[in-house]
């Protein structure tokens, strides 16, 4: 379990604030908008109203205490700047953010944040997902809880032979292995893999949770 922030609870922010929520994670929700806030208010960990362009109000809030924050603030694309600045500032590493038109997106390209989004209303959904998964690239859904899903090999698991990761969620089939150019479908338990490696997988929604703690504990 993770904590994230999603700040402006629009009709983008709520689904991927409560989408979290689903997938057991606290989440903070932020708007100046008291309807909103309250819209919502029963469904997450905590909702706020609260000015997100005043740096002291997030820094009272302990924002910096999110995994990650989620800017899903709609038409006012100073605010969602001014916002962005802030959790800088405040040293919040993982910022992602809604973005209304080109210019708001190339503003935010110089600002650094780790990803942009321009989100029809369901996408929410797959935003919540890859937060939660960090180590999924790209997934499908095949049904409502069933997915293939690409996991990129990072660092850290660099040396970890795929066995390791696998035997715990034996519901879940390993479809095939990629290094380089290189891509192999009969897959030897003791390969060891590393990073840059891509898996395809596929499998039911909870046993790629419990995958996705695996990878976060080897």
């Amino acid at each position: 379990m993770a904590l994230f922030a999603v700040i402006g609870l629009g009709s983008f922010g709520a689904t991927v604030a409560t989408q979290l929520m689903s997938l057991n994670h606290d989440v903070i929700g932020i708007d100046a908008n008291k309807k909103y806030v309250e819209n919502i208010a029963d469904h997450i960990t905590h909702a706020v109203i609260a000015d997100a362009t005043d740096e002291h109000v997030l820094d009272e809030l302990n924002i910096n205490r999110c995994e990650a924050v989620v800017v899903a603030i709609g038409e006012d694309i100073e605010a969602s700047i001014l916002c962005v600045l802030h959790l800088k500032n405040l040293g919040i590493n993982k910022i992602w953010v809604k973005a209304k038109s080109k210019a708001h997106h190339m503003i935010l390209t110089h600002l650094g944040v780790s990803k942009i989004i321009h989100p029809e209303e369901d996408m929410g959904v797959r935003i919540a997902q890859s937060l939660s998964y960090p180590m999924v690239s790209r997934y499908m859904a095949l049904e409502d809880e069933h997915f293939i899903v690409r996991i990129e090999i990072h660092a850290d698991h660099s040396g970890t032979r795929l066995h390791q990761l696998m035997d715990h969620v034996p519901e879940i089939k390993t479809i095939l292995h990629k290094r380089g150019s290189e891509v192999q479908y009969s897959l030897d338990p003791h390969l060891i893999l590393q990073e840059g490696d891509i898996l395809v997988i596929e499998g039911l929604l909870e046993p790629l949770r419990r995958l996705s703690r695996h990878f976060k504990q080897v």
